[in-house]
């Protein structure tokens, strides 16, 4: 049925499935995290164009990748991606490293990253998880249980893996959860959150800060004039730099922001 759907209906021409290049994957699995496939569409090309590899993407400045990146959400996997480039290129010769571990000890790389990155790059079968992968195994294994775990889901993955194709199977798992959003098994997950509303969110909040330096004449900013365009009270702008600066997106010289 899943290899059925794949062969009838898979998004088989998506750029990412097209390439065996590892830093094209690693960007591309990246950028898909909390984003949809349409959204990265639209940025995953112009991005490896500016950066085709490790080397280029680690020797890039932050504003540049920052502003390359600008409407996919979520800046701090731009500044993970250039950071995991650096560490690529400082300690693994510019190689994309081959064992999970190593993976997961890059910039933003979790467990669900790590295992699609051994299974989509190098064809390993690893058991990870996303949101498409957890809505088939709950919809077929857990149709009357609710709160399930993704510990309860890891037994029946690890078992279907195709252990020679890995990485045509998770694409077709993949497409399969993807056509079945409409009845959603994921509410019965116990990872399952309502979304909150981005409007106002403190996130909405850092984004805009971020923007507003990258398009203004020399990625910098005035801290009198951010304020007025945010619109918000001094407690929390000092919340929203603080944290931006403490990560590293933004520096602050007397009453500016900049970002470099």
């Amino acid at each position: 049925m899943i290899r059925a759907h794949y062969r009838r209906a898979g998004r088989t021409t998506l750029p990412w499935r097209r390439t065996r290049d590892p830093y094209a994957i690693f960007v591309s699995e990246v950028m898909l995290q909390q984003t949809q496939v349409a959204r990265v569409e639209e940025y995953y090309e112009k991005f490896l164009k500016r950066f085709p590899d490790f080397r280029a993407l680690a020797r890039a400045k932050k504003s540049d990748v920052l502003k390359i990146w600008q409407g996919l959400g979520y800046n701090r996997r731009a500044l993970f991606l250039k950071r995991a480039a650096e560490i690529v290129v400082e300690q693994h010769g510019g190689r994309l490293p081959r064992d999970r571990a190593t993976l997961e000890s890059l910039p933003g790389i979790g467990k669900g990253t790590s295992g699609s990155l051994m299974a989509f790059a190098f064809n390993k079968p690893e058991v990870f998880i996303e949101t498409n992968i957890r809505r088939v195994f709950i919809h077929f294994f857990f149709k009357k249980k609710s709160n399930v775990t993704d510990v309860e889901l890891e037994r029946y993955i690890k078992s279907s893996i195709d252990k020679k194709n890995a990485r045509e199977w998770y694409w077709a798992l993949m497409d399969y959860g993807a056509a079945m959003k409409s009845v959603n098994p994921n509410r019965r997950s116990a990872r399952y959150k309502r979304q909150t509303s981005f409007a106002g969110s403190d996130r909405e909040l850092r984004g805009k800060v971020v923007r507003s330096t990258l398009s203004s004449v020399g990625n910098r900013i005035s801290v009198v004039r951010l304020i007025k365009e945010l619109d918000v009270a001094p407690a929390k702008f000092k919340q929203i730099v603080g944290g931006l600066e403490k990560e590293g997106f933004i520096f602050r010289k007397k009453n500016y922001i900049y970002i470099k």
